[in-house]
């Protein structure tokens, strides 16, 4: 019988996983699954459990959570060395990656479309050395995902953390930034700045699935200037909301390495959560690092299809 390893964040969302679990692992059983469930019980516990688990026997590990558990899972495997296919049932918050690659945001949905899913190649970012799976911001917004209250998260979803992030526009603060990246060299006083791998980012960022692939090894990096006028105000929040980047305003080009400088310290926030300040970034793109389940019906998510898939 094939193993299969759950990791369940028992904390997450409105904790629907908690109450489908017999169903979850009833289902795995049934599609020829021997299922061995560990429940993390704090942060950054899913990470320690998995990079113990160097001469594991797992065919498949699935993590059930928001994006904070997705990043500890995939952190731990990279660790382990584990290249089995991982599967996701989101049950967080936003589910901001979830959505980016086709997942289902109904668990039992997604559980049964892990078990006759495929393995797509996806890459993972690396943010001086530490992984994130979709996002590394800074600037206005980029706390929002850690600051808003889990209650409004949960009765508001995106809308709690546009809430949140409205009450920083008036005490923001430009970051003096230089940033680079091959051919591209750029230094002005920034409002907010995202390396993503994503199509949405928090509720606040919408990136057209045209411009994004999740395995081409490049990230999407968005930087906004800091606006002096109303003019320039208004240039920028059109072009979030329409997705007509870049303009005079915004900043967009693709890279698989950046490298960031600020003036003084910044704080920044890695697929929502918070990352200490450090005033120098070396982010790189780990091409095709894991093989994550999607639906067969994935073909319309933002993928490059000449690269790596397999059945399960």
């Amino acid at each position: 019988m094939k193993k299969l390893l759950l990791i369940l964040n028992p904390r997450a969302g409105l904790r629907r996983a908690n109450r489908a679990l017999p169903e979850i692992i009833r289902l795995f059983i049934d599609h020829g699954y021997r299922c061995e469930t560990y429940v993390t019980g704090r942060s950054g516990e899913a990470t320690e459990f998995l990079a113990q688990q160097k001469q594991h026997s797992y065919q498949m590990i699935v993590c059930a959570g928001g994006d904070g558990t997705l990043n500890e899972t995939i952190a731990g495997m990279l660790s382990a060395g584990m290249r089995c296919p991982l599967g996701y049932i989101p049950c967080g918050t936003t589910n901001d990656y979830a959505a980016s690659i086709g997942l289902s945001g109904d668990v039992l949905q997604a559980a049964r479309d892990i078990m006759e899913g495929r393995a797509q190649s996806i890459d993972i970012g690396s943010f001086n050395g530490r992984n994130f799976v979709y996002t590394a911001t800074c600037g206005a917004f980029a706390k929002a995902s850690y600051s808003t209250p889990q209650a409004a998260k949960n009765l508001l979803g995106h809308v709690a953390y546009i809430l949140e992030g409205v009450k920083d526009l008036s005490t923001i603060r430009p970051i003096h930034m230089r940033v680079t990246s091959g051919d591209v060299a750029l230094e002005d006083d920034f409002l907010f700045c995202s390396i993503t791998n994503s199509t949405s980012v928090g509720g606040i960022l919408k990136l057209d699935a045209q411009m994004v692939a999740l395995n081409d090894g490049k990230f999407e990096v968005t930087l906004v200037r800091n606006p002096t006028t109303p003019a320039q105000l208004s240039s920028i929040l059109v072009g979030l909301t329409t997705q007509s980047v870049p303009n005079d305003m915004i900043h967009f080009f693709s890279a698989a390495n950046i490298h960031v400088e600020c003036d003084a310290p910044v704080e920044w926030t890695l697929d929502g959560e918070r990352e200490p300040e450090t005033d120098s970034v070396a982010l790189e793109n780990l091409h095709s690092a894991v093989r994550i389940v999607v639906p067969r019906t994935a073909h319309a998510a933002p993928f490059d299809f000449g690269a790596e898939e397999a059945e399960l």
